[in-house]
């Protein structure tokens, strides 16, 4: 079930931003999988990225409902170990 609330999830390493509408129970684990097969165009291993709110990584266990992100919120997922620049 869709909470009506809307998120901007950028993805750096294809420079897409993807919105979402995710279900209340979400867990941040999922939004990044979504938002991941969605810019992607596949399912990537999820473990190898991390989510970041507000400036700071987050715990994908949480739930969205925990972080109290209001509608129209920014999420960023990025690699977690970042790759050299040749």
């Amino acid at each position: 079930m869709a909470t009506g609330r809307a998120f901007r999830v950028w993805v750096p390493e294809v420079w897409d931003i993807v919105t979402l509408e995710p279900g209340a129970d979400w867990t941040v684990a999922r939004l990044k999988s979504e938002a991941l097969t969605a810019a992607l165009g596949r399912t990537p291993d999820a473990s190898l990225y991390e989510v970041k709110f507000r400036g700071g990584p987050v715990d994908d266990a949480q739930t969205l409902e925990s972080l109290n992100a209001p509608g129209g919120s920014g999420f960023i997922v990025l690699r977690s170990q970042r790759r050299p620049v040749r």
